[in-house]
């Protein structure tokens, strides 16, 4: 993507006030409400110099301000094989097995096509970091990932590319498992694996065991996929809480999914969510695909839901972000790497609205933290010039429409044609 000459030095636009920090008088800045505030941002050499609060004086603008969004949760390898191998069924069961079929007709060109298409998307929709968990197992998996790593050298400049090795739990207790850890920290990738009922509790036990051990001793962050289940609630969780309680090491660990804790009672869960706090663990929940996939019967729409709980998980201070998973593949039939797109169809599944500071944050700061990025969302002097400017003047005007977008990176107006 190429750059416009025209090197921009402020802007005035409406920014969510959850997402300001600054000096003492933006608190006289008058609030909408609906937690928009108008503010003139001020930077130079792409760095945030000054913010000021625009009075009744200044035309309103009609432009709303975001940070450069995060992806914390999507698999690239094989977005877009929807076409190739669908899943019309909608079963978890089928989408595993289309997954499997699409492993055997996998080439480099197909995920370095796929791949780029993603990234193009994700640029033009004001994605700054993608984490990305790599099929790592089956007959293509290094070429896989040496196609991600090239993909992620190249665009390194707009977008930050996270890697996740994402295999069968048991295979971390594995000499491959060894030399995998030891090849993630070169690249600095993390460890992936996938916790899901029915599953035998003292052999995931000890494999969770094993893969924190090498998480602590190639100092790697670990990403699961955990509890994507309607049934045995927290099952997985409960496994890992109680490895993490009888070791001493301290990695870095998300899991993703955690959708049968909505199936626990609320002191239960109250309890889960204090000890999940005690860990520092993370949660990406990932509603678009759990409500697709998980409580199907035939002719019969879920009453209750499995989706992990956000809201309650929040209150235990928890980071809790919200990630779009797939993207046009067998476990899921849409999905476009729209930030934007994914907080308009969470907001009635989730009941998170983003005037409201917890409900803006597992899309921005949350998610940031998440992803350990350097930098949080955080609009404030020092921070970076990474923004989305969007046409509208409320957030009902931004995600009812999901109105156009440009895209500053660095200061610097990005050209849409050059893409």
């Amino acid at each position: 993507m190429g750059e416009i000459n025209q090197q921009l030095f402020s802007i005035d636009a409406l920014v969510p006030r959850g997402l300001v920090s600054g000096s003492a008088d933006l608190i006289r800045v008058p609030i909408s409400s609906d937690g928009l505030c108008p503010l003139r941002i001020c930077w130079n050499e792409g760095v945030i110099t000054s913010l000021q609060g625009l009075d009744d004086s200044v035309p309103r603008p009609n432009q709303i301000i975001l940070p450069r969004l995060s992806e914390p949760h999507t698999h690239l390898d094989k977005a877009f094989s929807w076409s190739e191998t669908p899943n019309f069924n909608g079963t978890y069961i089928n989408a595993f097995s289309q997954n499997l079929k699409e492993h055997q007709s996998r080439t480099s060109l197909k995920v370095h096509e796929r791949a780029e298409v993603s990234m193009n998307l994700a640029l033009r929709n004001g994605i700054r970091a993608i984490r990305t968990h790599v099929d790592s197992f089956g007959p293509h998996a290094e070429m896989t990932w040496e196609v991600l790593l090239d993909v992620q050298k190249k665009w390194k400049r707009l977008i930050e590319l996270q890697l996740v090795a994402l295999v069968p739990l048991d295979f971390w207790s594995t000499d491959n498992g060894l030399l995998m850890a030891k090849k993630l920290a070169t690249v600095g990738g993390l460890l992936g694996g996938v916790l899901v009922p029915p599953f035998d509790r003292r052999k995931s036990s000890e494999n969770l065991r094993r893969m924190v051990q090498l998480a602590y001793q190639f100092d790697l962050d670990i990403d699961l996929h955990i509890d994507e289940s309607d049934n045995q609630p927290a099952a997985g969780i409960k496994s890992l809480l109680t490895v993490l309680d009888k070791t001493r090491t301290r990695v870095n660990i998300t899991c993703s999914h955690a959708s049968s804790l909505s199936l626990l009672r609320s002191e239960q869960l109250r309890c889960l969510a204090s000890r999940i706090a005690e860990h520092q663990i993370n949660i990406v929940a990932l509603p678009l695909t759990n409500f697709w996939l998980l409580g199907r019967k035939p002719r019969h729409t879920p009453i209750q839901r499995s989706f992990a709980p956000v809201c309650q998980l929040q209150e235990a201070g928890i980071d809790v972000a919200i990630g779009s998973d797939n993207i046009q593949d067998p476990w899921f039939p849409l999905g476009n790497l729209d930030p934007l797109s994914l907080m308009a169809f969470s907001l009635p599944l989730t009941q998170l609205a983003p005037w409201d500071r917890r409900g803006l944050a597992p899309f921005t700061t949350a998610s940031a933290r998440l992803m350990n990025l350097s930098w949080d969302g955080v609009i404030k002097p020092g921070n970076p010039v990474e923004l989305i400017l969007l046409e509208g003047s409320s957030w009902v005007d931004l995600l009812a429409n999901l109105s156009s977008r440009k895209i500053i990176n660095r200061g610097v107006l990005l050209e849409d044609e050059l893409i």
